[in-house]
């Protein structure tokens, strides 16, 4: 299957009131920019002058001696002198236009490594002759301006073979969403993670953890705009030359791709990295070195979550099929395993139940497990294709979000076990790739998938998500939706598929058979179709 155009792998939010106001940008100085871009055109002519040097070797041959550029000019100009001469009457265009040197190489083709050589010729815009239009500080510091009302919410994004980190701000209030600041990446970006923590005590950080195709981690302060590099990188690429690392040597870093992070919110400068590299890398941000390794799974590992109470405890799922609970005082030993059916996609603990966790597959399964039994307290066949994220609601207990690659999202309601489908739609967003709740706004999911920005969406605007979750609602939230505990309303038209499964609660059958008598009936409609025709002729 070819990749979109566009596509967001991964995203998550951050709370607000936690960004600074007005970000610090990079400066540099006159002479260091100045320096800066004369280096870059330095390199933008020594490549243009081997490239010319590559292209004269080929025509004349490698014996060619030096005056072999100046006879190439000369038979040029002879070229177009015989074509003065077929014009005739045309001589005078000929001289007017200099058509002589059409043909000379005078044009410099660009490398994909010129970089600021090839865009910019003078340290400021004062000193560019053809810039007329001066920015508007002020203006600029009020676009830039982060308010304490705003959500941000970080993501990476793909197109072509350019990778970025976006940071979007996403206001609940005027429903205002737009991209911040960017930093442009050198790798695949695939799990993005929020850390308050950058090195240091005090003052609290507000950065990302970035995993990669590459094995190493990059910490991005989201305070610093127009930022170059990561201010932190965790591990280092692993040398093309030297024979892959033993299990053993794995101390050092990933030898793989990071394929999941989860900072410890309890032990502040503790990140757990997931690898390709079948490991799991618990680093510490103070020294920006390994402080353990779990070695326990036998293939890739997808996915590691830190419990959000207990800071010694950590959940990993991976290609094995299994989930492990490691109590990391003890990491050399797994405290707790489960087996399942398909690849392990994505764990998720239950804020509102400590002692239960999600889990969920490729083969489109979703479990919740308690940590102190064997068996799945319930199994959910939730998608017909690979379940790409699970998503628990910041405040309202039981609602359930899951998404996958079948390109739908669901609303499952989850409380007391007994997992019952609320609504489903189809973004149009191609495959969902990621999912995660807004800290502050119960009802407000992000989305990313194949499309060039994620989809922020307020559940509340289906009508079966209103009427159903009404009495767990805040006071605040329940006002907004006052009149829809009574009866749906039958003219939603915006919310056909919403009206028909919001009907599902109000009966006292079983949940799974009642959704399923809400799908089945096109299908028989088919099969009696299909009994239509005369056979008994």
């Amino acid at each position: 299957m070819s990749r979109p155009p566009s596509l967001i792998p991964c995203l998550t939010w951050v709370k607000r009131g936690v960004s600074k106001a007005s970000p610090d940008k990079i400066q540099l100085d006159k002479e260091e920019l100045k320096k800066l871009i004369e280096d870059a055109q330095d390199q933008l002519d020594v490549a243009d002058d081997s490239d010319g040097s590559q292209d004269e070797n080929a025509e004349n041959g490698d014996d060619e001696d030096a005056s072999a550029p100046e006879t190439k000019t000369k038979s040029k100009k002879e070229k177009s002198k015989k074509r003065k001469h077929k014009v005739g009457d045309d001589d005078d265009i000929v001289d007017k236009y200099g058509l002589d040197d059409y043909d000379e190489d005078t044009v410099k083709t660009s490398s994909h490594t010129s970089g600021l050589g090839d865009v910019a010729k003078f340290a400021s815009n004062e000193d560019d002759p053809y810039v007329t239009l001066k920015n508007d500080a002020d203006s600029d510091e009020e676009d830039s301006e982060i308010k304490a009302t705003d959500n941000l919410i970080i993501n990476g994004r793909c197109e072509g073979d350019m990778s970025v980190l976006e940071v979007y701000v996403y206001n609940e209030d005027n429903g205002n969403l737009y991209v911040h600041h960017d930093y442009f990446l050198s790798s695949f970006p695939l799990v993005v993670e929020w850390l308050n923590f950058d090195g240091y005590d005090t003052p609290p950080g507000n950065c990302v953890a970035l995993g990669m195709m590459d094995p190493v981690v990059e910490i991005w302060d989201l305070d610093v705009m127009e930022s170059i590099a990561p201010s932190l990188c965790l591990g280092s690429q692993p040398k093309k030359k030297k024979k892959k690392m033993k299990k053993k040597e794995t101390f050092v870093g990933h030898t793989q791709a990071v394929l999941d992070l989860s900072w410890n919110q309890n032990v502040r400068h503790v990140l757990a990295s997931a690898s390709a590299d079948t490991t799991v890398v618990l680093w510490d941000l103070t020294e920006g070195k390994v402080a353990t390794t779990l070695t326990q799974h036998t293939k890739e590992v997808q996915c590691c979550k830190w419990h959000p109470q207990e800071e010694q405890t950590l959940l990993t799922g991976s290609f094995d099929n299994t989930v492990k609970l490691f109590d990391c005082r003890d990491a050399e030993s797994c405290h707790k395993s489960w087996t399942v059916e398909g690849v392990v996609e994505k764990v998720a603990w239950n804020h509102h139940n400590p002692l239960n966790f999600l889990t969920c597959t490729d083969q489109g399964m979703v479990y919740c497990m308690d940590v102190r039994q064997d068996k799945p307290v319930f199994t959910l066949a939730a998608h017909n294709k690979s379940v790409t994220g699970v998503s628990l609601s910041s405040q309202i207990p039981g609602l359930l979000v899951t998404t996958a690659e079948d390109k739908t999202m669901k609303v499952w309601d989850i409380q007391d076990n007994k997992p019952s489908l609320i609504f489903s739609r189809n973004l149009q967003i191609n495959e969902i790739h990621c999912v995660g709740c807004c800290p502050e706004a119960p009802f407000v999911f992000a989305f990313g998938g194949g499309v060039r920005e994620p989809k922020v969406w307020d559940i509340r605007e289906s009508a079966a998500v209103r009427h159903h979750f009404l009495n767990r609602m805040p006071a605040k939230l329940a006002q907004e939706c006052e009149g829809d505990d009574k009866d749906l309303p039958s003219n939603d038209d915006d919310d056909d598929t919403a009206v028909a499964m919001g009907g599902l609660k109000m009966q006292d059958e079983d949940e799974e058979e009642a959704a399923a008598a809400a799908v089945k009936p096109a299908a028989k409609k088919k099969k009696k179709k299909k009994k239509k025709p005369k056979l008994t002729e």
